[in-house]
């Protein structure tokens, strides 16, 4: 066995490998220093995402590299998510620095928490076999669940983490159920070997449609598509603002990703099946998001019923890539990629609401309620108008960036022949012109 064993090439995974390390030493000096020095894990924090950043850019060369016996992917597409990623936790940990030393949250758990949550996001990204994908996302949604429950003496905090558990652990049931199904009917479970059990006509298509179902349904968990979007009013509205930005952005990415390597690089031959599945949900979730949100008087539950609804626009392009059951290279790509864009856009979107939430709370008080925000022009011309530009944003007025992406998945959408679901999608867009302003 021992002699058969070939070493790995270690050198794709160096940013997952320098993060783990780093989440050591962050623990350590939190131990020493953390009583007196606070300042010092949040700083090691953002060093070890900008080395993170530096590794993966030191590694983008354009090519497809796998490694760990297949199991592990480097390629643009996962330098690019990466790189979006810590992005995306570093304006988190930016915006939330005073607001976690207001209400003594600024512990080294917290950090060590966003850092391993950061490694499963990674791992996700980079996923080029279902178990791998698996454990991303089981160290993300773990560590996910403790940053939830971070504040010990708040009781909305502890109910929405346990909501959040219990909902996500069969969520993973059905993912991990719906996994084993494909792999009984493939024989692999490398997402490559999937792919190319189905396109030799190797694989019992029926056993694999009864496992597809599970796993669009882990999927739709994950980005909060109806009708597995029950655990994103509780959760974003019971956990402290500074997860519930981290919660709203950096994970849509690791979804993203896992979305598209499960159902289009895996499973593109069931194309036609997951595209009828993806489509309801994606209308049910542009309505209830956008219907649901306007009796909210929480901000924090109202962009949660908004994240609904952005992640069944975003949804929209993605099953915009083939059309009748046949692919056009241009097409394809066009909608891939209005998707991503669609995803980049509402991860900034939705860092810039929260951040705001964030910068007008203070200790003692949570800038909450849509009356919290009554006379802020008054009080604060510049904050009303980056609030205004935001809210603007998510509502798709031209011609911010919300308006672009919805327009790029809506063209997508009428380009692969979804023109009745598109005029739909546009006029919940006008609902959304109503409450987010």
């Amino acid at each position: 066995m021992l002699n058969n064993f070939v070493m790995p090439d270690l050198y794709p995974a160096a940013p997952e490998i320098f993060l783990l390390l780093m989440s050591f030493l962050v623990l350590f000096v939190d131990l020493v220093f953390g009583a007196t020095q606070r300042w010092m894990a949040a700083m090691l924090t953002a060093v070890t995402l900008m080395g993170c950043a530096a590794i993966t850019l030191a590694g983008v060369d354009g090519q497809t590299v796998l490694t760990f016996s297949g199991m592990f992917v480097d390629d643009l597409l996962s330098d690019f998510l990466k790189l979006l990623t810590y992005l995306a936790v570093i304006m988190m940990l930016i915006y939330s620095r005073r607001y976690l030393a207001d209400r003594g949250l600024d512990k080294g758990e917290f950090y060590v928490l966003v850092l391993y949550a950061t490694l499963g996001m990674m791992v996700m990204i980079s996923a080029a076999n279902l178990l791998t994908m698996y454990l991303g996302l089981e160290l993300m949604s773990l560590s996910l669940y403790g940053l939830v429950a971070i504040d010990r003496d708040s009781p909305p905090a502890t109910e929405a983490a346990m909501k959040y558990f219990v909902l996500g652990a069969l969520a993973s049931g059905l993912l991990l159920y719906g996994m084993s199904m494909i792999y009984g009917a493939t024989g692999s479970l490398e997402i490559g070997g999937v792919a190319q059990a189905m396109y030799h006509e190797q694989a019992d298509k029926s056993v694999l449609v009864f496992g597809l179902v599970f796993l669009v349904a882990g999927v739709a968990f994950k980005l909060g598509l109806v009708p597995f979007h029950m655990w994103i009013p509780d959760v974003y509205h019971g956990a402290p603002t500074a997860v519930t930005m981290f919660i709203g952005s950096a994970p849509k990415f690791a979804a993203f990703a896992m979305a598209l390597r499960l159902l289009v690089y895996a499973l593109f031959g069931l194309a036609t099946d997951w595209q009828q599945m993806l489509l309801i949900m994606a209308v049910l979730s542009i309505g209830l998001g956008n219907l649901a949100a306007i009796a909210q008087t929480n901000i924090k539950r109202m962009l949660a019923y908004s994240a609904i609804s952005h992640m069944g626009y975003m949804v929209l392009g993605l099953m915009s890539g083939v059309v009748g059951g046949h692919v056009d290279p241009f097409t394809a790509i066009n909608a891939y990629s209005s998707a991503l864009y669609y995803t980049v856009a509402y991860v900034l979107m939705s860092l810039g609401a929260f951040g705001m939430v964030l910068l007008l709370s203070r200790a003692g008080y949570e800038a909450e309620n849509l009356d919290d925000f009554k006379g802020l022009n008054k009080r604060s011309p510049w904050f009303a108008a980056m609030m205004l530009i935001i809210m603007f944003s998510m509502a798709g007025i031209p011609f911010f960036i919300g308006f672009f992406a919805k327009f790029a998945v809506l063209l997508a959408a009428i380009k692969a022949g979804y023109t009745t679901v598109a005029v739909i999608a546009v006029m919940f867009s006008l609902i959304g012109a109503f409450y987010y302003p």
